[in-house]
């Protein structure tokens, strides 16, 4: 494992690992953490070009893998569930080309769905999505959520012209 954050303060990688006090909630986190990805989607996302998009969405991930494997090793728990980094930097590849359905349906009601098909995809697995979860330190723990991502863009693309029409 890469260990470029070990000089920073566990306090600082823990904050940024859990989403401050989001990945502390009772109330599951991980779905706290998805909710906040949407707003990171509209807020750097939305209407962003291809190569910007591309560039901006791996450099999260990068960012999400460091800090995602700082915060498993100083906690000394495997995926702990109160990183929830992960599921806020895959977020956005669920809606990426969205815009092209922006004319036809709501804004809210394909984020809303395409939510509802990350959470699922993100707790079920489905399709070697648990296969993932192997792969140990910050890789590991983005990796899932990223294949859940996919499959939740793949979906969103085939089914919102069928669900919304």
């Amino acid at each position: 494992m890469i260990h470029i954050l070990r000089p920073l303060p566990t306090k600082f990688i823990l904050s940024v690992a859990t989403l401050g006090a989001l990945g502390r909630s009772r109330f599951m986190p991980g779905t706290l953490g998805s909710l906040a990805g949407i707003v990171w989607y509209t807020v750097g996302f939305w209407r962003v070009a291809f190569f910007p998009f591309v560039l901006g969405f791996c450099s999260s991930i990068v960012v999400g893998i460091l800090f995602c494997g700082e915060a498993e090793y100083r906690l000394q728990e495997k995926d702990p569930s109160c990183v929830i980094l992960d599921e806020f930097l895959a977020m956005p590849l669920c809606y990426w080309g969205i815009e092209r359905f922006a004319a036809q349906v709501a804004l809210w009601k394909i984020l809303l769905y395409g939510f509802l098909l990350f959470r699922f995809f993100d707790m079920v697995k489905p399709f070697g999505i648990r296969s993932l979860e192997r792969i140990r330190g910050g890789t590991g723990i983005m990796i899932d959520d990223i294949a859940a991502a996919l499959a939740t863009w793949m979906v969103l693309h085939i089914t919102v012209p069928i669900v919304f029409t």
